[in-house]
C-alpha cells in the first residue's frame, strides 16, 4: 500500500482472528503455526459463520480523518511504523516519534468507540525496522515500543517492494516476531503481501515459509487487491475473489491447514477508487461484491487503503493520497465493506 513519505503504505493459532488476539497456552510452542500429520485445523476451527467478518480499515496514525468511523471498525489498522532515518528508531511514517502525546491522543480517540488498534509496521515508504536494526533482541525491542506506544496486542507487518524481497531483513524479522511472542504470549501478529488473481507471488509464499521455519505464530495474512498490473483493467471486484480463492489454496499449502481454517486466516485489503495502476478503479459494487464474498467464506476481515480517501474529490485533491476518485459520498466505501 502506499505510504505517507510523499512531496509537499501454531496452527492451533493460525485461525484465531488477529482482532481478537492469538494467546499461547502453557506448554505450547511457538511453532504451533506449523501442522502435524495428527493434528488438523478442522479439530479447533472456529465456527465461522457465527465469528462473522469484521471490518478493519487503515487510518493514518498522525492525522484524523472525519470518515474514520463509517463503518463502525472493530479494528484500526494504523499506519505506518517505520524506521526513522537508517537506525533502529522506529517513527510513525518517519515523521514523528511512536510517544508522541498526539498520537498517543489519536489512538484514544480511535478507541473511544471500543474498537482496537493494530500497529502495522512497514508500508510502500521508507525503511522497514528490520532493514536498519542489527539483531533479532533489537528488532523485538523496536516492535515492542511502537505496540507498547498504541497500547495494542496486535501487530501488523506490511512488507512489500524491495522489503519482501530482501531475504536477510525478512529472516530477521521473523526471529524478532518470535522472540517478540515468546515475550508477550497475547501479541497477534498479521502479515500484509502483495498478491495477483494468481495468488501469493514465490517472495510472499518465501516470507511466510519463513515466519512458519521461525516458529512464528501467524493470526491473519492479508492480500493486498490492488494495483495488479496494466493488462488487469476488468472488473476489480472479481479480481479481488479470485486472487482470495489462490492465496487461500496456498494458506492451506504452507500451514497445512484446514479449507475453512485457511479462510478464517485470510484478510482482504482493496485500494478503495482509483489504484496506483491506471485503468483499475475498485468501485462501490466491487466493494458490495467483495464483503459480500468475505462473509460467504468466513474471511477474518476486510479493509481498505484508506478512511482518508474515502471521500469525493474536490478542486486540488489528488485521487491517489486524499480522495477516491470516484462518485461517492463521504464514508461509502467504509460502509459498503462492513456489510
Amino acid at each position: 500500500m502506499r505510504g505517507f513519505l510523499r512531496p509537499a503504505a501454531g496452527l492451533t493459532c493460525l485461525f484465531v482472528l488477529a482482532g481478537t488476539g492469538c494467546s499461547a497456552q502453557a506448554g505450547q510452542t511457538a511453532g504451533a503455526v506449523a501442522a502435524t500429520p495428527r493434528e488438523t485445523a478442522s479439530d479447533t476451527a472456529p465456527d465461522t459463520a457465527s465469528a462473522g467478518t469484521a471490518y478493519a480499515p487503515y487510518v493514518s496514525a498522525t492525522e484524523a480523518s472525519g470518515n474514520d468511523s463509517a463503518g463502525s471498525p472493530s479494528v484500526y489498522n494504523l499506519a505506518f511504523v517505520i524506521a526513522d532515518g537508517s537506525d533502529c528508531t522506529p517513527s510513525w511514517n518517519g515523521t514523528a516519534a511512536v510517544g508522541d502525546s498526539s498520537v498517543k491522543s489519536r489512538v484514544s480517540a480511535l478507541k473511544k468507540s471500543g474498537a482496537e488498534v493494530r500497529v502495522s509496521f512497514g508500508g510502500a515508504s521508507g525503511k522497514e525496522l528490520a532493514e536498519t536494526c542489527s539483531g533479532a533482541a533489537e528488532l523485538a525491542a523496536a516492535y515492542g515500543s511502537a505496540l507498547d506506544a498504541a497500547g495494542s496486542s496486535l501487530a501488523d507487518f506490511d512488507i512489500e517492494g524491495d522489503t519482501l524481497t530482501d531475504s536477510a531483513s525478512v529472516r530477521l524479522r521473523s526471529e524478532a516476531i518470535a522472540l517478540l511472542q515468546k515475550q508477550r504470549s497475547d501479541l497477534a501478529v498479521s502479515f500484509t503481501l502483495p498478491v495477483m488473481p494468481s495468488g501469493l507471488d514465490d517472495d510472499g509464499v518465501a516470507l511466510l515459509e519463513s515466519a512458519n521455519d521461525h516458529a512464528v505464530q501467524v493470526s491473519t495474512v492479508n492480500i493486498m487487491t490492488m494495483n495488479y498490473a496494466e493488462s488487469y483493467d476488468g472488473d476489480m471486484g472479481q479480481y479481488a475473489i479470485t486472487s482470495a480463492k489462490a492465496a487461500q489454496a496456498q494458506l492451506k499449502s504452507v500451514f497445512g491447514t484446514s479449507d475453512s481454517t485457511a479462510w478464517r486466516a485470510l484478510a482482504l485489503t482493496s485500494m478503495i477508487g482509483t489504484n496506483d495502476v491506471a485503468g483499475e478503479t475498485f468501485t462501490l459494487s466491487d466493494a458490495a461484491q467483495v464483503r459480500e464474498f468475505a462473509e460467504s467464506k468466513g474471511v477474518g476481515w476486510v479493509s481498505m487503503w484508506a478512511t482518508f480517501r474515502d471521500q469525493q474529490c474536490g478542486e486540488g485533491d489528488d485521487a491517489l493520497t486524499n480522495c477516491s476518485g470516484v462518485s461517492q459520498s463521504a464514508g461509502a466505501f467504509g460502509e459498503a465493506l462492513a456489510g
